[in-house]
This record gives structure tokens, C-alpha cells and sequence, in this order.
């Protein structure tokens, strides 16, 4: 059976309520295309928990900044499509911008995260996750799903999702999955293909040095700033730009001087125009 593409905001929603009506589960995973394997092993997530999986294709104008890569990020609707039919996905949501937002931006009903959505990458990149927020939750009562499926290499992201459908009583459980990694470690992106050959090169040591600042804690380290300042230079060294290099509590996302039971490595880096997240749990 080959895959619905459904472009219609209003089709999506009835041929979702059709299948609630029918005692379907739905799970959901969002993206904005260009898959990859990492994309892939979410769905492969979503469709272990329920009967129905749908995927938006959507490439989200809002979380992009004025000076950020909107008009490059890739658009590969025919592949992404060819690589869902051969996981049997029941339907891909694929609107235009034109139909999903009808109204200008400045005009616009918004979905905002306060506190969390201001640091670290928020920081970097202001209203990012404010579009994130926006659309995630006009997909989720579109899409009416039971579950959605995020990956884990945003986490930032991810906690503010949640953090979103807790405060809201949203209907829908969020199921974080682990990040997924090329075999040299480099987190799985679609903005990877952006790297030049000596920079790919360069990119895994990234999470090399996540791994390394880990051990380091694990094996007793009470300093934590003096560690971030030591790693700071080892990522330099190796040839990135840092955003930022922090480690915080992994549920309040609280900046943290001292080894505590719940730990994150966040951090952000440039490679030439290209810029790579990435987190480690401690």
C-alpha cells in the first residue's frame, strides 16, 4: 500500500479523526524533511507503539533567524517520500507555508516556553523556539495524535516540548529517543552535508570531547567550571567556534558548579558556516 501524502490541513484532521473513531492509535513523528537514518529509526520508534504513524514534512519558516539558512535547507519531498513507503508510513502531512499560516507573522498566534526557550540556544538564535513551540503545537492538534516521538540530540528542544504538553494538559506523550550517530559519533543532521571533507573530519571530535568531559566527571571532578574552561580550549584547539559549552541540571536546565545526580553537557559550535549541537547525559 503506498503512503497518503495529505497537503490539506483539513483532510489531515479528518482522516485522523476517522481513524480515532475506527480505535486506532497515531503515533506522530515532525521534521522538516531531508531525511536521514536518524529520522527513520523515529519512525521505526512510533510504529512500535501504535497502529497508525503519520510524518509532517514541513519546513518551518518561524525557528529560522533573519541571517539563518531557510532558503538553503534542503527540500527532498520525492526521496523522503520514497524512504517512508518503504517503512509502510500510513500518511505524510506536507503542507505549504501559504495554507499553514494564513496570517502574516506579525499577526500570528504564538506558543511560547518562557525561561527555557531564552538560554543557551535561545540565546544564540532569539524566537527559534518560539517558532519550534508554535508549530509543534498546531501539528499536534492537527495530526491528534497519541504519541509523538522526538529525538534526543536537541534536548534542549525536546525539554521544552515537554515542558509544553505538561503545562498545556496536551493529549499526547512525548517519547524522547536517543540521538543517532554516523559511525565515527557525529550526531546525524541534515545541515551535515553543509561540512567540506577536512571539516567532517574535524566534526567528530565534537562528541569526542562530550565523552572525554563525561569520564572526567564521572571519575571524581569537583570543579565543573574550571573543566568547561579546560574543554573550551581543547574544542579551539581542534578547530570550532564555540556558541557555548555549559553543563546543566538536566531537568531544570539550572547552570550547576558542582557534580549532581542529574547532569547534561549541552553545547553548540561552528564549523565554518555550519552550525552543530550536541549533548551528553552525565
Amino acid at each position: 500500500m503506498s503512503v497518503q501524502i495529505i497537503t490539506s490541513i483539513e483532510d489531515m484532521q479528518t482522516i485522523s479523526s476517522r481513524w480515532r473513531l475506527d480505535g486506532f492509535r497515531i503515533g506522530f513523528v515532525p521534521t522538516m524533511g531531508n531525511l536521514h537514518e536518524g529520522h527513520l529509526r523515529l519512525v521505526e520508534k512510533a510504529k512500535q507503539n501504535v497502529d497508525k504513524v503519520v510524518i509532517s514534512i514541513f519546513v518551518n519558516p518561524l525557528q529560522f533567524g533573519p541571517n539563518e539558512d531557510f532558503e538553503k535547507y534542503p527540500r527532498t519531498l520525492d526521496a523522503d517520500i520514497e524512504k517512508l513507503q518503504s517503512l509502510s508510513v500510513d500518511a505524510v502531512f506536507a503542507p505549504d507555508e501559504k495554507s499553514f499560516y494564513r496570517n502574516d507573522k506579525d499577526k500570528m498566534t504564538y506558543v511560547e516556553v518562557p525561561g527555557l526557550s531564552d538560554i543557551l540556544c535561545g540565546a544564540s538564535r532569539p524566537g527559534h523556539f518560539r517558532g519550534v513551540t508554535t508549530v509543534v503545537n498546531k501539528l499536534f492538534n492537527i495530526v491528534q495524535a497519541d504519541i509523538a516521538v522526538f529525538g534526543s540530540k536537541d534536548y534542549q528542544q525536546l525539554t521544552i516540548i515537554r515542558q509544553m504538553v505538561e503545562e498545556l494538559a496536551m493529549p499526547v506523550k512525548i517519547i524522547g529517543m536517543d540521538t543517532v550517530r554516523e559511525i565515527d559519533g557525529l550526531a546525524m543532521s541534515s545541515r551535515n552535508r553543509y561540512l567540506s571533507t577536512e571539516q567532517r573530519n574535524i566534526a567528530p571530535k565534537l562528541y569526542q570531547c562530550l565523552q572525554s568531559m563525561r569520564q572526567v566527571i564521572r571519575e571524581d571532578e569537583q570543579d565543573l567550571t574550571k573543566l568547561v574552561t579546560e574543554y573550551k580550549k581543547v574544542l579551539l584547539k581542534d578547530g570550532f567556534q564555540i556558541d557555548y559549552l555549559e553543563i546543566r541540571d538536566a531537568h531544570s536546565f539550572q547552570s550547576i558548579e558542582e557534580p549532581s545526580e542529574n547532569m547534561v553537557i549541552l553545547t553548540a559550535v561552528w564549523l565554518g558556516d555550519t552550525r552543530l549541537i550536541d549533548n551528553i547525559l552525565v
